[in-house]
Protein backbone atom coordinates (compact mmCIF):
# COMPACT_ATOMS: atom_id res chain seq x y z
CA UNK A 1 0.00 0.00 0.00
CA UNK A 2 0.96 3.28 -0.74
CA UNK A 3 0.97 5.71 1.50
CA UNK A 4 0.75 10.06 0.72
CA UNK A 5 2.69 12.16 2.85
CA UNK A 6 0.66 14.68 5.61
CA UNK A 7 0.91 18.41 4.39
CA UNK A 8 0.52 20.61 6.85
CA UNK A 9 -1.96 23.34 6.50
CA UNK A 10 -3.81 22.76 3.71
CA UNK A 11 -7.06 21.73 5.36
CA UNK A 12 -6.71 25.33 6.97
CA UNK A 13 -6.30 26.79 3.78
CA UNK A 14 -9.32 25.19 2.42
CA UNK A 15 -11.04 26.28 5.45
CA UNK A 16 -9.92 30.14 5.23
CA UNK A 17 -10.83 30.09 1.59
CA UNK A 18 -14.30 28.57 1.99
CA UNK A 19 -14.86 30.93 5.22
CA UNK A 20 -13.69 33.58 2.63
CA UNK A 21 -16.35 32.93 0.06
CA UNK A 22 -19.08 32.15 3.02
CA UNK A 23 -18.17 36.03 3.63
CA UNK A 24 -18.24 37.06 0.25
CA UNK A 25 -21.28 35.91 -0.65
CA UNK A 26 -23.66 35.67 2.14
CA UNK A 27 -23.05 39.06 3.51
CA UNK A 28 -25.59 41.28 4.51
CA UNK A 29 -25.76 43.93 1.53
CA UNK A 30 -25.42 40.58 -0.69
CA UNK A 31 -28.57 38.44 0.46
CA UNK A 32 -30.73 41.62 0.05
CA UNK A 33 -29.64 41.56 -3.24
CA UNK A 34 -30.22 37.85 -3.73
CA UNK A 35 -33.68 38.17 -2.33
CA UNK A 36 -34.71 40.99 -4.60
CA UNK A 37 -34.08 38.34 -7.19
CA UNK A 38 -36.04 35.53 -5.53
CA UNK A 39 -39.01 37.46 -5.21
CA UNK A 40 -38.96 38.19 -8.98
CA UNK A 41 -41.39 34.94 -9.74
CA UNK A 42 -43.56 35.86 -6.95
CA UNK A 43 -44.18 39.45 -8.02
CA UNK A 44 -44.70 37.44 -11.51
CA UNK A 45 -47.16 35.85 -10.37
CA UNK A 46 -49.57 37.91 -8.37
CA UNK A 47 -49.37 40.20 -12.05
CA UNK A 48 -50.56 37.38 -13.81
CA UNK A 49 -53.61 36.54 -10.98
CA UNK A 50 -54.21 40.40 -11.72
CA UNK A 51 -55.81 40.01 -15.01
CA UNK A 52 -59.91 40.74 -14.45
CA UNK A 53 -60.45 38.55 -17.45
CA UNK A 54 -59.66 35.37 -15.33
CA UNK A 55 -61.01 36.31 -12.38
CA UNK A 56 -63.19 38.82 -10.72
CA UNK A 57 -62.65 42.63 -10.09
CA UNK A 58 -62.24 42.76 -6.42
CA UNK A 59 -59.65 39.70 -6.41
CA UNK A 60 -57.85 41.21 -9.21
CA UNK A 61 -57.60 44.69 -7.50
CA UNK A 62 -56.30 42.95 -4.70
CA UNK A 63 -53.58 40.61 -6.11
CA UNK A 64 -52.71 43.58 -7.97
CA UNK A 65 -51.86 45.63 -4.86
CA UNK A 66 -49.75 42.61 -3.74
CA UNK A 67 -47.81 42.99 -6.21
CA UNK A 68 -46.92 46.58 -6.33
CA UNK A 69 -46.08 46.14 -2.50
CA UNK A 70 -43.86 42.76 -3.43
CA UNK A 71 -42.45 45.12 -6.13
CA UNK A 72 -41.78 48.38 -4.09
CA UNK A 73 -40.34 46.10 -0.92
CA UNK A 74 -37.52 44.75 -3.82
CA UNK A 75 -37.00 48.32 -5.54
CA UNK A 76 -36.58 49.55 -1.90
CA UNK A 77 -33.76 47.34 -1.08
CA UNK A 78 -31.79 47.79 -3.77
CA UNK A 79 -31.02 51.69 -1.92
CA UNK A 80 -30.39 49.39 1.50
CA UNK A 81 -27.92 47.11 -0.42
CA UNK A 82 -25.57 49.38 -1.68
CA UNK A 83 -26.11 51.69 1.55
CA UNK A 84 -25.36 48.97 3.77
CA UNK A 85 -22.16 47.73 1.70
CA UNK A 86 -20.57 51.58 1.64
CA UNK A 87 -21.25 51.93 5.05
CA UNK A 88 -20.44 48.41 6.31
CA UNK A 89 -17.81 48.73 3.91
CA UNK A 90 -19.09 45.03 2.93
CA UNK A 91 -18.47 45.93 -0.67
CA UNK A 92 -17.45 42.47 -2.87
CA UNK A 93 -17.11 41.73 -6.58
CA UNK A 94 -20.15 39.18 -6.44
CA UNK A 95 -22.40 42.39 -5.12
CA UNK A 96 -21.02 44.79 -7.73
CA UNK A 97 -22.15 42.23 -10.33
CA UNK A 98 -25.49 40.74 -9.13
CA UNK A 99 -26.86 44.71 -7.60
CA UNK A 100 -27.46 46.12 -11.28
CA UNK A 101 -28.15 42.41 -13.39
CA UNK A 102 -30.67 42.33 -10.14
CA UNK A 103 -32.26 45.39 -10.85
CA UNK A 104 -32.62 44.50 -15.02
CA UNK A 105 -34.33 41.46 -13.82
CA UNK A 106 -36.87 42.37 -12.05
CA UNK A 107 -38.18 45.58 -14.19
CA UNK A 108 -37.67 43.42 -17.32
CA UNK A 109 -39.74 40.77 -15.70
CA UNK A 110 -42.17 42.82 -15.06
CA UNK A 111 -42.44 44.40 -18.14
CA UNK A 112 -42.06 41.05 -20.27
CA UNK A 113 -45.29 40.21 -18.45
CA UNK A 114 -47.22 43.42 -18.43
CA UNK A 115 -46.76 43.65 -22.35
CA UNK A 116 -48.34 39.38 -22.25
CA UNK A 117 -51.45 40.97 -20.51
CA UNK A 118 -51.64 43.65 -23.10
CA UNK A 119 -50.68 46.39 -20.39
CA UNK A 120 -47.63 48.21 -22.33
CA UNK A 121 -47.13 48.31 -26.13
CA UNK A 122 -45.11 45.54 -26.59
CA UNK A 123 -42.13 47.23 -29.09
CA UNK A 124 -41.45 49.39 -25.97
CA UNK A 125 -40.01 46.48 -23.78
CA UNK A 126 -38.49 45.27 -26.63
CA UNK A 127 -36.78 48.56 -27.37
CA UNK A 128 -35.56 49.13 -23.49
CA UNK A 129 -34.48 45.96 -23.60
CA UNK A 130 -32.37 46.26 -26.43
CA UNK A 131 -31.44 49.39 -24.87
CA UNK A 132 -30.16 47.75 -21.59
CA UNK A 133 -28.41 45.08 -23.33
CA UNK A 134 -26.57 47.82 -25.54
CA UNK A 135 -24.91 49.74 -22.77
CA UNK A 136 -24.40 46.35 -20.79
CA UNK A 137 -22.13 45.50 -23.90
CA UNK A 138 -20.68 48.76 -23.94
CA UNK A 139 -19.52 48.66 -19.97
CA UNK A 140 -17.72 45.22 -20.93
CA UNK A 141 -15.61 47.68 -23.77
CA UNK A 142 -14.93 50.20 -21.30
CA UNK A 143 -13.82 47.41 -18.98
CA UNK A 144 -11.52 46.06 -21.68
CA UNK A 145 -10.37 49.09 -22.55
CA UNK A 146 -9.32 50.17 -19.31
CA UNK A 147 -12.48 52.87 -18.78
CA UNK A 148 -15.19 53.11 -16.61
CA UNK A 149 -18.68 54.41 -17.66
CA UNK A 150 -19.94 55.95 -14.62
CA UNK A 151 -23.73 56.24 -13.91
CA UNK A 152 -25.00 59.97 -15.16
CA UNK A 153 -27.90 62.05 -13.49
CA UNK A 154 -29.79 61.51 -16.71
CA UNK A 155 -29.88 57.53 -16.13
CA UNK A 156 -31.11 58.38 -12.50
CA UNK A 157 -33.71 60.12 -13.33
CA UNK A 158 -34.63 57.24 -15.84
CA UNK A 159 -34.25 54.76 -13.08
CA UNK A 160 -37.18 56.94 -10.82
CA UNK A 161 -39.17 57.26 -13.46
CA UNK A 162 -38.77 53.73 -14.32
CA UNK A 163 -39.56 52.51 -10.84
CA UNK A 164 -42.79 54.92 -10.66
CA UNK A 165 -44.14 54.04 -13.73
CA UNK A 166 -44.33 50.29 -12.98
CA UNK A 167 -45.71 51.12 -9.63
CA UNK A 168 -48.38 52.74 -11.94
CA UNK A 169 -48.81 49.48 -14.29
CA UNK A 170 -48.90 47.30 -11.32
CA UNK A 171 -51.69 48.92 -9.53
CA UNK A 172 -53.39 49.35 -13.22
CA UNK A 173 -57.02 49.54 -11.97
CA UNK A 174 -58.42 53.17 -11.26
CA UNK A 175 -58.83 53.95 -7.43
CA UNK A 176 -60.20 56.61 -5.15
CA UNK A 177 -57.77 58.89 -3.83
CA UNK A 178 -58.08 60.94 -0.71
CA UNK A 179 -54.99 62.93 -0.16
CA UNK A 180 -55.42 65.98 1.90
CA UNK A 181 -56.26 68.55 -0.86
CA UNK A 182 -56.58 66.19 -3.55
CA UNK A 183 -59.81 64.00 -3.97
CA UNK A 184 -61.06 61.54 -6.96
CA UNK A 185 -60.40 58.68 -8.93
CA UNK A 186 -57.36 57.96 -10.20
CA UNK A 187 -56.79 55.88 -13.51
CA UNK A 188 -53.14 54.23 -12.56
CA UNK A 189 -52.36 52.63 -15.41
CA UNK A 190 -52.74 55.98 -17.63
CA UNK A 191 -50.00 57.24 -14.99
CA UNK A 192 -47.99 54.34 -15.50
CA UNK A 193 -47.69 54.99 -19.08
CA UNK A 194 -47.32 58.58 -19.12
CA UNK A 195 -44.40 57.72 -16.70
CA UNK A 196 -43.00 55.14 -18.33
CA UNK A 197 -42.93 57.13 -21.65
CA UNK A 198 -40.81 60.02 -19.99
CA UNK A 199 -38.64 57.23 -18.63
CA UNK A 200 -38.10 56.54 -22.07
CA UNK A 201 -37.28 59.84 -23.05
CA UNK A 202 -34.56 59.93 -20.41
CA UNK A 203 -33.17 56.26 -21.07
CA UNK A 204 -32.42 57.19 -24.85
CA UNK A 205 -30.70 60.28 -23.73
CA UNK A 206 -28.70 58.42 -21.07
CA UNK A 207 -28.13 55.54 -23.69
CA UNK A 208 -26.47 58.51 -25.98
CA UNK A 209 -25.00 60.32 -23.58
CA UNK A 210 -22.92 56.63 -22.54
CA UNK A 211 -22.18 56.18 -26.24
CA UNK A 212 -20.80 59.51 -27.31
CA UNK A 213 -18.71 59.84 -23.73
CA UNK A 214 -17.39 56.00 -24.53
CA UNK A 215 -16.06 57.40 -27.86
CA UNK A 216 -14.56 60.57 -26.99
CA UNK A 217 -12.68 58.18 -24.04
CA UNK A 218 -11.28 56.04 -26.62
CA UNK A 219 -10.43 58.89 -28.98
CA UNK A 220 -8.67 60.68 -25.82
CA UNK A 221 -6.59 57.30 -25.06
CA UNK A 222 -5.44 56.77 -28.59
CA UNK A 223 -4.09 60.14 -28.88
CA UNK A 224 -2.20 60.15 -25.32
CA UNK A 225 -0.63 56.83 -26.37
CA UNK A 226 0.32 57.69 -30.07
CA UNK A 227 0.96 61.68 -29.42
CA UNK A 228 4.18 61.41 -27.84
CA UNK A 229 5.70 58.40 -29.99
CA UNK A 230 4.30 60.42 -33.13
CA UNK A 231 6.50 63.41 -31.25
CA UNK A 232 9.60 61.23 -30.86
CA UNK A 233 9.38 60.53 -34.76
Amino acid sequence: MRLRPFRKGKPRVRRRRTRALREELFNLPNILTMGRVAIIPVVLLFVAWSDERDCGLWEARRNAVIATILFSAAAITDFFDGFLARVLNLGTVFGRFLDPLADKLLVMACLVQLSAMGRIPAWFTVLLLSREISITGLRQLATEEGLEIHVTQTAKWKTALQLAGLVGLLLHFPLRADYLIVEGTIDYHRVGLALMTASMVFSLASAAGYLAGFIGAIFAKRGSVTGPSATEG
